[in-house]
């Protein structure tokens, strides 16, 4: 049997806590061959709109995404091809100069809030977890992060949850859930959830050879 990299897909809404998920599976296999890999990276090339336009851009959206990109890089690195991993400007509002070198490993981490509406991406995946937190929680995770990392007023983070968040999870993001093997409520923060999914990974991965 050829060995393939395993991926591990980790769904939900902002501030749901699915970055707390990855970041436990990854610190629990660290020192192994695993690599993170963030839909938030593969947001469009907007180089080519005026700054004003690219001001109205709906992150939430899946047109948002170049999905095309990411599903080749995924298939790269799951024959074990290196990849030149695009970083996206929040300032400027489109995709930097720059590139990270990202060399193949043999589990893969892909986590985003819409991995899961794409079908092409679906498929490729071993695993697909979705973690689901209640509303209220996350607008309050999302508040104490854009205050806190990103300069933001209150205000301006509420209006846009309520403006664009909130729309665009009930009508794009929820709906997902029904791919998902399995669902983690409230996160990082759901220790037994979290340990299960570690113990879920091992076996694929001694099944594959890998560990």
């Amino acid at each position: 049997m050829v060995k393939k990299p395993v991926v591990i897909g980790v769904a939900g809404g902002s501030g749901s806590g699915k970055t707390s998920v990855t970041k436990a599976i990854y610190e629990h296999f660290k020192g192994h061959s695993i690599m993170m890999l963030e839909q938030d990276y593969y947001y469009k090339d907007q180089s080519h709109l005026p700054y004003e336009e690219r001001l109205n851009t709906n992150y939430d959206h899946p047109l948002a995404f170049d999905n095309d990109l990411l599903i080749d890089h995924l298939k790269k690195l799951l024959h074990y091809e290196g990849i030149q991993k695009p970083v996206y400007d929040y300032k400027i509002h489109t995709r930097s100069e720059e590139v990270i070198e990202i060399e193949p490993k043999d589990v893969i981490i892909l986590e985003g809030i819409l991995i899961l509406e794409d079908e092409r991406l679906r498929d490729l995946m071993d695993i697909k977890m979705y973690v689901d937190t209640d509303a209220d929680i996350r607008i309050i995770r999302r508040i104490l992060r854009d205050i806190k990392e990103r300069g933001r007023s209150i205000d301006s983070v509420i209006e846009q949850y309520v403006s664009v968040v909130r729309p665009m999870h009930n009508q794009f993001i929820e709906p997902t859930k029904r791919y998902a093997d399995i669902i983690i409520p409230e996160g990082g923060q759901n220790h037994v959830a979290v340990d299960l999914m570690v113990t879920k990974i091992q076996t694929i991965l001694e099944q594959n050879a890998i560990l």
